[in-house]
């Protein structure tokens, strides 16, 4: 590999002297959860409509950033990386749930980590 690649691709890795280290899956669940719980807790008809219609944007651009074929810990360290882009989507498909954004991608999140290849249930499977 020429150097150049090789640097280039360092440089995405590092900040600095620090190696970037993996989210950790544990505390994304937990987040996740707690979203996912939130939702569920929607008792008014319409703050649950739009709610369901930011959790299912969610989803359309998590396939679309990670794909139909991921492991668990790939969802996290997407999440790790960052959630602005999840406010974004909120405020485009329904700009008066942007308050609930957070928890509302994290109940995307949770939903979707049910796809995963390596993940049954709430327990991790080994692959």
């Amino acid at each position: 590999m020429p150097p150049t690649r090789r640097c280039a691709r360092s440089r995405t890795r590092r900040l600095g002297n620090l190696e970037r280290v993996p989210y950790p899956l544990e505390n994304a669940i937990f987040q996740w959860e707690d979203g996912y719980r939130q939702l569920q807790s929607l008792s008014d008809s319409r703050e649950r409509r739009l709610a369901d219609r930011v959790v299912d944007a969610v989803r359309v651009e998590l396939r679309r950033r990670i794909g139909p074929t991921f492991s668990a810990a790939e969802l996290a360290e997407l999440y790790g990386r960052g959630t602005d882009w999840c406010l974004q989507v909120a405020i485009d498909v329904a700009p008066a749930a942007e308050g609930d954004a957070q928890s509302l991608a994290d109940a995307a999140f949770w939903l979707y980590l049910r796809g995963a290849v390596d993940f049954a249930g709430g327990r991790q499977l080994p692959v």
